[in-house]
């Protein structure tokens, strides 16, 4: 994309603090990078959240940075030779290419370095970068007055939860209905609550929505997951659940909050910024069918 970078290499225990001052200058577009190293390092022995890094440097210093992770998910952020270090992990790793996510462009590129420009895809979706200052939080009135509630997920909705996911990755990246599926979302969601970043919304004591935090650290979190059942659509109980979660967040001092949703999605949109979220960049996700 520009020009090529002075060195090339893998990314091994010991670069940590490196690769953070990189990814904290693209904080906005970087939070799986940056909330996966905080979690698991730079060891790669397929655990949850471990990854293959590969780094592009100038003058020592890194500026650009794939990484190939457990869940065969290739993250980007490297402004500069993106298509190499992507091409580096993927070879690195030895995994499958399951879907690649990052900035647009680079997300875009590296698609095409790595000969996968033809290949069917079940989601190729142009995001909207989303951000706010949580000191910047609009509340909704339903969930400021107590009309409804907002909660952690308890164990004994997790099933719930699971057909909701299940439903989630329908709609959104038009996922088959499959057993897979259905462990695959159930996995999710134990994690997830294992994790403390399961949440839920509840009105007349009936659970309406959920969301998550996909990636947390202690100054940031990203919002994903969310998600309403159809009957209970059109009552402004995603933005509750949202910014639900953000009043957690900002009272255990987070201070900005990431999310991204689709580009032609007008009604997301525009749920988040009623509660204070402004654009801030664009983000690709691209899952390639089996």
């Amino acid at each position: 994309m520009s020009t090529a970078p002075e060195t090339l290499r893998l990314l091994r225990p010991g670069d940590e603090l490196a690769l953070e001052a990189f990814l904290a200058r693209h904080a906005a577009g970087s939070m799986f990078l940056r909330a996966n190293l905080r979690s698991a390092g730079l060891d790669d022995r397929g655990a949850v959240y471990q990854g293959t890094y590969a780094a592009a440097l100038a003058g020592g210093a890194v500026v650009g940075v794939a990484a190939h992770y457990w869940n065969h998910m290739l993250v980007l952020q490297a402004p500069d030779g993106v298509e190499r270090v992507a091409a580096a992990a993927v070879q690195a790793s030895g995994r499958k290419v399951a879907g690649i996510l990052g900035p647009l462009a680079q997300a875009r590129a590296a698609r095409q370095a790595l000969g996968f420009a033809e290949r069917a895809t079940t989601t190729d979706s142009g995001e909207v970068l989303f951000r706010l200052a949580l000191d910047r939080l609009v509340v909704p009135a339903a969930l400021a007055k107590g009309a409804v509630r907002f909660r952690r997920a308890a164990a004994a909705e997790h099933g719930l939860l699971a057909e909701w996911r299940m439903a989630y990755a329908q709609e959104t990246f038009r996922r088959e209905v499959s057993p897979a599926l259905g462990r695959a979302s159930r996995a999710e969601v134990e994690q997830l609550a294992g994790e403390g970043a399961l949440f839920v919304l509840e009105a007349e004591g009936v659970p309406v929505s959920c969301c998550s935090f996909n990636a947390s650290l202690p100054d940031m979190v990203q919002i994903g997951g969310v998600f309403t059942p159809s009957q209970h659509r059109q009552r402004g109980h995603a933005r509750a659940v949202v910014a639900g979660a953000l009043l957690e967040a900002r009272r255990r001092g987070v201070a900005q909050a990431i999310l991204f949703t689709g580009g032609h999605n007008e009604a997301a949109q525009r749920a988040y910024r009623g509660i204070g979220f402004e654009p801030v960049g664009d983000y690709a996700i691209i899952l390639f069918a089996k």
